[in-house]
């Protein structure tokens, strides 16, 4: 199953807009179309429509929005807003993006939002019509087993696509198959039903499935661990992160960077939910990666610049004497960088300790940018240096010699690709452990999480090595690391002998490295209820680097979540007043 390749037809079938109901809509008949009672009638068309909600993991269902405005991958919404990443690019482009980063200046007609809302309801609607299709098969046409497994795949995705709302925009309203009228209020403690969706698919999904990219139930006790997790309910989120763990069903990938390397897709030990991506296929690149296809290097032949690591995250790579991170200190002193210095100029990359996690989550000057040579620095960095900073981005990005197979060669940007998003990959699982763990006073087994992450990391395999010849990459690798990568795990009983305070923070600052520009940073600042006091620290001094995050504030109580979008509030008036109330403090 390619379960990103789009039921285009059926586009023009499902929910166009929140506040629109389907069967109304469905009345209308489209020309050049058929119905979801006839879809409904056959196997293949209740399939299909679980394939159409599938499709929308990649953050995009309507072709009336860019397709990079509700990335599946959240790095406007997670990295930008999180302050793993400027948005890069010149000022004036996709300045939307740049109201994110902010906060002070989002508005609630941002395109984004907008984008974001009505995808996710759109899979909503998916979900839910393959949910009606499958239950109303003849018992003839599917098995017992097959149709019960196709429901809880179809649950799954609702209740994913729920909590990302829920996530992004707070309490939002809950739409199942049973819902006749979606003009309604926001549900409060979604989480809950959000929670029964995936209980469902946890009863009633296999460990494992024939068909690549469909869910299993290791993603839904994953999810289901997550939404726990949000609740602080630790003891509840360890059933079910240890339930993965237990299963035997994955583990680390031997090297970091196999995660985020295309060859790798559907076949990496450490997934758990990828999206599925196709490029050359006649879609032109809308099946590719679509919500990421702004972010790649400005090498020649590339666009956009888009997504660039902060000065922030680079520092967040730096090791003390024992190869352990800085938690305190990081941000004190910068690594060397070449801000403001021009490509042509001579420049030595930053000689101290570093983790080398960081050569594998950026591009650096000086450091060998996959099979492209060193990175040349500014001439590579669209915007740079007045608005963008130093840094490229590199996790997902193809290797020159990968371009021809798996890049759209008819679409308007290279950087359509196919390879996968990895929306849940076992580290995540990990790490999320070890914080219940912590919470729970069992600090050894949490650091023993924790160090399975940095012992992978410091793989001498994934190290990153410089080139024989800049000029003639396909020349090879010396055996030298390309910079001073010293890493170290906890040693032992450090977390116990340190406390509760130090192991949070030494688990969360894990996270950080092993996850960093993967569209999680705002979520986990927002779960952890520090967001205000770290976006504006991270404010404060970034300031001094990029003058318009000077503008830059983050208002505690409100800006937790983002504001609902007016349309949304505007389409769900019953008898003119609107059902949908407004997030605090948004105007």
């Amino acid at each position: 199953m390619k379960a990103t390749q789009k039921i285009k037809w059926y586009a023009f079938l499902t929910l166009l807009c929140f506040g629109m109901s389907c069967e109304d809509f469905l009345d209308k008949r489209p020309q050049g179309t058929t119905t979801l009672d006839k879809l409904s009638e056959q196997l293949l068309g209740a399939e299909t429509l679980l394939i159409a909600a599938y499709s929308v993991l990649d953050g995009h269902s309507l072709s009336v929005y860019a397709d990079y405005n509700g990335s599946g991958s959240n790095w406007t919404f997670g990295s930008v807003a999180g302050g793993d990443a400027y948005k890069g690019s010149e000022e004036g482009d996709q300045a939307e993006i740049t109201e994110m980063e902010l906060h002070s200046t989002l508005t609630t007609t941002n395109v984004y939002l907008e984008a974001k809302w009505t995808t996710c309801y759109n899979g909503i609607a998916r979900a839910n019509d393959a949910i009606k299709a499958f239950q109303s098969l003849p018992d003839k046409d599917i098995k017992v087993e097959a149709r019960i497994t196709r429901i809880a795949e179809a649950r799954f995705l609702r209740g994913f696509f729920h909590f990302e709302l829920r996530r992004t925009f707070g309490d939002v309203p809950y739409i199942d198959e049973t819902v006749t009228d979606t003009r309604i209020g926001k549900t409060e403690n979604i989480l809950i039903k959000i929670q029964d969706d995936f209980n469902y698919s946890i009863e009633n999904l296999p460990p494992k499935q024939e068909q690549i990219g469909r869910i299993t139930q290791g993603a839904a006790n994953a999810f289901m661990g997550i939404t726990k997790m949000w609740q602080e309910d630790y003891a509840g989120a360890k059933v079910y992160l240890e339930l993965v763990v237990n299963s035997g069903n994955y583990q680390l990938a031997e090297t970091f960077h196999e995660n985020f390397n295309v060859e790798s897709k559907n076949k990496n030990s450490e997934s758990i939910l990828e999206v599925q991506q196709s490029v050359n296929d006649k879609s032109f690149g809308l099946n590719g990666n679509p919500g990421d296809v702004l972010n790649a290097p400005t090498y020649p032949g590339s666009c956009c610049g888009f997504h660039l690591p902060s000065q922030n995250l680079a520092n967040a790579f730096q090791t003390d004497a024992d190869g352990l991170p800085l938690l305190d200190t990081y941000n004190d002193v910068d690594i060397v960088n070449d801000d403001t210095i021009d490509w042509t100029e001579p420049f030595t990359p930053h000689t101290g300790p570093l983790d080398p996690r960081i050569d594998w989550t950026m591009g650096r000057r000086g450091i060998p940018y996959l099979d492209r040579g060193v990175h040349v620095g500014s001439e590579w960095v669209r915007g740079n240096p007045v608005f963008a900073g130093p840094y490229s981005p590199k996790k997902y990005i193809l290797y020159a010699s990968q371009e021809k197979e798996f890049a759209e060669h008819e679409g308007w940007a290279a950087s359509y690709t196919s390879n996968n998003f990895k929306l849940l990959r076992y580290a995540e699982v990990l790490l999320l452990l070890a914080e219940a763990e912590v919470e729970l006073g069992k600090f050894d087994r949490a650091m023993e999480l924790v160090n399975m992450i940095r012992n992978r990391a410091a793989n001498p395999a994934g190290l990153v090595h410089t080139y024989i010849d800049n000029n003639n990459p396909s020349l090879g690798f010396t055996n030298t690391p390309a910079a001073n990568y010293f890493i170290k795990p906890y040693p032992p009983g450090h977390f116990t002998t340190h406390g509760v305070e130090y192991a949070r923070k030494a688990v969360r600052f894990e996270r950080r490295l092993e996850l960093g520009m993967e569209g999680q940073r705002f979520f986990d600042l927002v779960r952890w209820n520090i967001a205000a006091e770290e976006k504006n620290a991270y404010f404060e001094e970034e300031k001094t680097k990029r003058d318009y995050l000077k503008a830059g504030y983050f208002e505690k109580g409100k800006n937790e979540v983002y504001p609902i979008p007016q349309k949304a509030i505007d389409r769900s008036s019953k008898d003119g007043v609107p059902t949908l109330i407004q997030n605090p403090l948004y105007n």
